[in-house]
């Protein structure tokens, strides 16, 4: 059986003035991912799935030590490509497994056609899923967008991120048309969040230039948070 590999992941809340001074640092030692705009960021547009007794969000809520949570998501409005994901957490491990799917089979998630997904034995996770939305009822419950800004470093495998803008539908599932979803602030419309994810180890030189005075380790949640209005 293969082996579940988990990754480092650390969440800091930081505010504007903090976002600033990181980018200008971290924009000296480390690349910026390929993926990203002129500006250096791409905008993410997640919708995440749960229970209908909310079991992922309460077990968020109620800190416990090893939870799931499934995700669809895309990257700068293309539609086309989205990506499936399931987050695993222990404390502050993480793993993620993950499978792209078309806009199409998309659309037929969200519309509740599913019988298809239990034939996919190429790809395993939406086979998962389907027993999970079968068994657990999990269903997609809300809209999630922010903008990223994201950093690389190959040595320990280093990715920073820089995310702001954090908004939600409001119970929204219109996951392929985001930009037409009116959206609210989910964390403040000041929130910042920094994510510092690496391997086995976090190269000294990049440990000294996230180095902030007075942030403190969050156990932030994008999910919980766009789930802030009911």
């Amino acid at each position: 059986m293969e082996k579940t590999y988990f990754r480092h992941e650390y969440k800091y809340i930081i505010n504007a003035c903090d976002h600033e001074i990181l980018r200008s640092r971290l924009s000296r030692v480390m690349a910026q991912d390929i993926h990203t705009d002129g500006r250096g960021r791409y905008t993410i547009v997640n919708i995440y799935f749960d229970s209908p007794g909310d079991a992922a969000l309460c077990q968020k809520i109620d800190g416990v030590d090893i939870r799931e949570k499934f995700r669809m998501r895309y990257y700068n409005k293309d539609t086309d490509h989205i990506h499936l994901e399931k987050k695993t957490k222990q404390n502050n491990l993480c793993h993620k497994e993950g499978v792209w799917i078309s806009g199409g089979e998309c659309l037929k998630i969200l519309d509740g056609d599913i019988k298809w997904l239990k034939e996919e034995i190429s790809r395993p996770l939406l086979q998962e899923l389907y027993g999970k939305m079968v068994v657990q009822q999990l269903r997609p419950k809300t809209v999630s967008v922010y903008e990223r800004m994201p950093f690389v470093c190959p040595a320990g495998n280093v990715r920073v991120t820089l995310d702001s803008g954090m908004r939600t539908g409001i119970h929204s599932r219109d996951f392929l048309q985001a930009d037409k979803v009116p959206t609210a602030y989910s964390g403040g419309e000041k929130t910042y969040l920094l994510e510092v994810k690496y391997d086995s180890f976090l190269p000294e030189h990049i440990r000294a230039m996230i180095q902030l005075g007075g942030r403190n380790l969050s156990a932030y949640s994008k999910y919980a948070q766009s789930r802030s209005f009911g």
